[in-house]
């Protein structure tokens, strides 16, 4: 019998540890996790976000609260329960354990594997033999193409695309948890030229991105040289990373948490710095300083008429986009200079504070065209900000806070808790104001807007799962905007609410139901076209999804996805039906889908994930009426050499064109071809 039970567990063992490295269906995590049905959140940085913590998983052995909460998977009843099994138990020897802890279902168990591990990191060699030996490495190469023509290749008077229609994309990796990270990411967009161009800075690739991060050398507890990014309280003053922000995950998400540096590596062109950063450890104070110069793109402006600036840079372009003469010539327009610290100190047993201070100095002075809605905008070369944080666990609550201020008088502040009522219940609650006039360039607090400013709200989160059937998740968030809004011409409120029901009648089958709905106000021109008043908007969204597997080589899932949407008294509508077939045999998977979708205008555009090559993200808008397909097909010829290749496909039967303006191509279908190979140089 004990023979028995000790092959048992360490076939769970062997069970778990495969788990957590092997390949992570990452747009299937955040669809489960963090799915809404539009474009409020910014879906490429929490993909990115998750991505990192992937490629580089926590150690449970090390991890802080902070660290484990920062992933918004675990209540604050299952953090308490880790961290008091670890006291009492001691390190863990396998993520088997975790199965031992009464509080972790196994649901939660899977969704924890992939971005954890509990790999001791103690190695005496030199660095540079510890990273030639790495067998965590890997190189990814990856090409893709529409297949049609655009119209901004057609051009032959200057004013279409410079390169060709070929986006190319390489990344290299090694790393080591708690110990090491060292990488190289380069691309160049469809439409942008692969050229050596010193007067445009460009040599060969359009964007190159490169880190190297060290940590926990003595009391150096991180060092990050090149590209990194940064959390430190609730995200008001540096809040790059992980933010998910309102969805099906209504409990968890609403908290930022202090991660510290954290190495950066996406093809994301802007909420970065480019310099050099470093935490010190001093028992229990942590100190962050760190510098960073990084070029941006804007439009340069000299018109007097509504500025006192000889010359100024109307806005900053996020885009990372150099296809045409316009987008070349506002390339690398912009320097900012980025300082500042960050403190923080544990003062005892679940309470911690901070503090935050961040100078931004810019090149040429920025300054938007004014108008009525962005009058209170920043305005000038220089930003100052600060802030004070906070967060307290008391048994199965945690509390947190940040305020912040910036240079021209401008408070950002929230406050909220995170509560496990019982063990089948959570709740969640925040109050946020963002004054019109706060200005934070690397903000990422809970929001409604893309932005934190020029806003107020108060928001409530249940989820509740009576069993490990059931679970139900709603969330509802009363928001107002003091100042006016573009397209808003007077001060305006709005409310939000979605309610998800998921039920698990087997490992093998998940099914769930979800209802968003979103009331905001907008201008809307009178009949006579002369006045403008303000008009509540409804849009309601509606998905039913069901998961199913047999066995290890077929999954299927097949959605219903629609919408409302209300203004003015007149209503449209737009729905989805989507088929997704996978198929797993040999060294191949074979992924496909086929929707139908109609929607009537552009408010009802349906946003749907998509299985992509590996470490790529889809979530194309479904819009019109047309149908919507893909093949993706994965090859393990290795443990070191692997291939993905994908074909999807858009079509509009009634459309003699897709698409518009440079990106418009002709005929009725839309087609991309993507390509990719990934080598690890040991595995």
């Amino acid at each position: 019998m004990k023979a028995a039970l000790i092959i048992g567990m360490v076939g769970l063992v062997l069970f778990a540890q495969a788990q957590v490295r092997s390949e992570i269906d990452l747009e299937g995590f955040a669809e489960r996790r963090f799915q809404i049905q539009d474009d409020d959140i910014n879906y490429e940085d929490l993909y990115e976000s998750l991505l990192l913590y992937y490629t580089n998983p926590i150690n449970l052995n090390k991890a802080t609260r902070a660290d484990l909460a920062s992933l918004s998977i675990l209540s604050p009843i299952q953090l308490n329960a880790f961290f008091n099994y670890m006291d009492k138990r001691g390190k863990l020897l396998s993520l088997y354990e975790l199965q031992a802890i009464p509080e972790f279902d196994m649901a939660t168990i899977r969704d924890l594997l992939p971005f954890v591990t509990v790999t001791e990191t103690a190695d005496g060699r030199p660095l540079a033999q510890r990273i030639l030996t790495e067998e965590n490495n890997y190189l990814l190469l990856r090409y893709s193409r529409t297949l049609e023509t655009e119209e901004g290749y057609q051009r032959e008077d200057g004013s279409g695309y410079q390169g060709d229609q070929n986006t190319l994309y390489g990344r290299f990796r090694v790393s080591h948890p708690d110990d090491f990270s060292l990488g190289v990411t380069f691309e160049k967009d469809a439409g942008e030229a692969f050229q050596i161009d010193s007067d445009q800075k460009q040599y060969g690739f359009d964007f190159y991105s490169f880190h190297f991060l060290l940590e926990n050398k003595g009391r150096m507890k991180t060092l990050a040289i090149g590209d990194y990014q940064m959390q430190f309280g609730q995200g008001l003053v540096l809040g790059s990373g992980f933010g998910a922000g309102k969805g099906a995950e209504t409990v968890n998400t609403i908290k930022r948490s202090t991660v510290g540096i954290r190495p950066y590596s996406s093809v994301l062109e802007s909420g970065y710095f480019r310099g050099a950063a470093t935490t010190l450890s001093f028992g229990q104070l942590e100190a962050t300083v760190f510098g960073s110069t990084l070029l941006q793109d804007g439009n340069l402006r000299n018109d007097s008429t509504y500025s006192n600036f000889e010359e100024f840079v109307n806005s900053i372009q996020a885009t990372g986009l150099h296809r045409t003469e316009t987008e070349l010539g506002g390339k690398n327009t912009l320097r900012e200079i980025s300082t500042g610290f960050a403190l923080d100190y544990s003062m005892g047993p679940g309470l911690s504070i901070g503090a935050t201070g961040l100078m931004s100095i810019f090149s040429r002075p920025l300054q938007k065209k004014p108008n009525n809605y962005n009058q209170y905008e920043f305005a000038g070369d220089q930003n100052l900000i600060g802030s004070l944080y906070a967060s307290y666990n008391w048994q199965n609550f945690i509390f947190f806070s940040e305020v912040a201020r910036s240079q021209s008088g401008g408070v950002g502040a929230v406050g909220g808790l995170l509560a496990s009522l019982t063990p089948k219940l959570d709740f969640s609650w925040m109050v946020r104001n963002y004054d019109k006039n706060y200005h934070s360039f690397y903000g990422n607090a809970f929001s409604e807007s893309s932005r934190n400013i020029n806003e107020t709200g108060v928001y409530w989160g249940l989820m509740y799962k009576p069993s490990r059937k059931y679970q139900l998740s709603a969330y509802f968030d009363k928001f107002s905007f003091p100042w006016l809004r573009f397209r808003v011409n007077a001060p305006s409120e709005g409310f939000e609410y979605l309610g998800r029901f998921t039920y698990k009648p087997s490992r093998s089958v998940q099914m769930y139901a979800q209802f968003r709905q979103e009331n905001k106000e907008l201008s809307v021109s009178s009949e006579d076209g002369n006045l403008s008043q303000l008009t509540e908007t409804i849009k309601q969204s509606y998905i039913f999804n069901v998961d199913y597997a047999l066995g290890r080589t077929f999954s299927f899932k097949s959605r219903v996805q629609g919408s409302n949407y209300e203004e003015a008294k007149t209503k449209t509508h737009g729905i989805a039906l989507v088929q997704d077939i996978n198929l797993t045999f040999w060294k191949m998977k074979l992924s496909s889908r086929f929707a139908l979708f109609e929607t009537e205008d552009f408010n009802n555009r349906q946003y749907l994930y998509e299985r992509n090559v590996l470490y790529a993200f889809s979530i194309p808008a479904y819009n019109g009426t047309g149908f919507r397909s893909y093949l993706l097909l994965q090859y393990t010829a290795s443990k070191s050499l692997s291939f993905w290749a994908r074909y999807a496909r858009f079509e509009y039967p009634d459309e003699d064109s897709v698409g518009s303006g440079l990106q418009a191509v002709a005929g009725s279908t839309r087609s991309e071809l993507r390509v990719m190979v990934r080598y690890k140089f040991r595995d």
